[in-house]
């Protein structure tokens, strides 16, 4: 390929990424963040940026000005509100917050793309640069489109990367169809009424419809055993319950569960969705209580094209990217939306076998999978743009 970064672009990339580790904002908090990335890439003078979209998400446009195809580069801004245990240099300096996923190193990837774009502008079409806030939640993406600022911006074709602990370091997995399961918290609230505890008989206690709604729901898990995730996948699990106050005086009046819903495909979850719901009808029934259920971090299913995985594929054969199937995984990620309107694929590129897990409050984007993630991008887009 007729473009490669420099030394001096990895040493200044590197440095980018740890600047972005050292001040994390969360999902809805990006600001600062997407004003780092629009200051950086400024220097590509990309002929149009898009602030505030979709929130605090950033778009950079790279355009011909000849007739193509829209390609869109997704990255994440936001990162997570666990601490950071690390005794890097660059570890974040916000309390309680931290890049524990690798978005920043996906943004220092795109910022990568950036440069060499602006170097060199495609052949045909134009290429976008896409700065996505709010992905941890599963908001960002919907709000994106949402946006009327994105009706100009919208691709034709999406592709995307993340890191992936497990995966040898420096190797791809791509596979067509699903990718990413779709998931949604539930939080069920059931009311009652106090009484003292010396006289329970006198309130109505949630105490039961608990006991037996955490195991109802967890039993509505199915195929949830294999080593590969089939169609009628699905899996609930308890992630937090409370009921009553911190008293010894008072039966509790009230309580809450809180369950994540997982199925392989959007279709499949409307039915767990509907199962869930009749269980804590039942159990609020039988206990007269009040329920309430509102949903919260609402992921789609995230879908690989075949046209896009192939596009992916030649890439990867192109730079000398080891490359296999990658199985679908039960995390979620907001990246499927951008799938129903555009030809999109992501890949796992791997970040090596023997570290910490995403999410860990001690893992850390390894600073050498910047080069070959822009690598793999920029063929992309020279293959499809010139």
């Amino acid at each position: 390929m007729r473009e490669r970064l420099t030394n001096s672009d990895i040493v200044e990339l590197t440095e980018f990424r740890r600047a972005l580790h050292r001040v994390p904002e969360i999902s809805g908090e990006e600001r600062e963040t997407a004003k780092r990335v629009a200051a950086f890439i400024a220097p590509t003078k990309p002929d149009l940026l898009v602030t505030d979209l979709g929130g605090h998400g950033l778009a950079a446009v790279y355009d011909s000005g000849a007739d193509g195809p829209t390609v869109m580069l997704r990255s994440e801004l936001d990162a997570l509100p666990i601490e950071e245990i690390s005794n890097n240099p660059w570890r974040s300096q916000v309390p309680g917050k931290a890049h524990l996923c690798g978005h920043e190193g996906h943004t220092t990837i795109l910022a990568a793309c950036a440069r060499q774009l602006g170097r060199e502008r495609p052949k045909r079409g134009r290429v976008v640069l896409m700065f996505q806030p709010a992905e941890e939640n599963g908001a960002g993406a919907a709000a994106v489109i949402a946006d009327p600022k994105f009706a100009s911006l919208a691709p034709d074709w999406a592709f995307s990367l993340h890191n992936f602990p497990g995966l040898p370091l420096g190797h791809a997995g791509l596979s067509a169809g699903p990718t990413n399961c779709a998931s949604r918290g539930m939080r069920i609230v059931l009311t009652g009424r106090t009484a003292h505890a010396s006289m329970p008989e006198t309130g109505i206690s949630p105490m039961a419809a608990v006991a037996s709604l955490m195991p109802a729901l967890t039993a509505l898990a199915h195929d949830a055993k294999g080593e590969r995730l089939g169609d009628d996948f699905a899996l609930v699990t308890i992630t937090h319950a409370s009921m009553g106050g911190h008293a010894f005086g008072i039966a509790p009046g009230r309580a809450e569960i809180w369950a994540t819903l997982r199925t392989l495909r959007d279709d499949r979850m409307a039915a767990l969705v509907e199962r869930a719901e009749a269980l804590a009808r039942d159990a609020a029934s039988a206990g007269n209580l009040g329920l309430a259920i509102d949903y919260h971090d609402v992921f789609h299913h995230c879908d690989n094209a075949p046209e896009a995985v192939a596009i992916f594929r030649a890439a990867f054969d192109a730079e000398g990217v080891p490359h296999g199937e990658a199985k679908p995984l039960r995390a979620s990620e907001d990246f499927g939306l951008f799938g129903r309107g555009a030809k999109s694929a992501m890949f796992w590129l791997g970040a090596g076998e023997d570290i910490p897990q995403l999410h860990n409050p001690d893992y850390d984007f390894p600073d050498v999978l910047i080069e070959p993630g822009t690598r793999v991008f920029m063929r992309v887009v020279r293959g499809m743009l010139g």
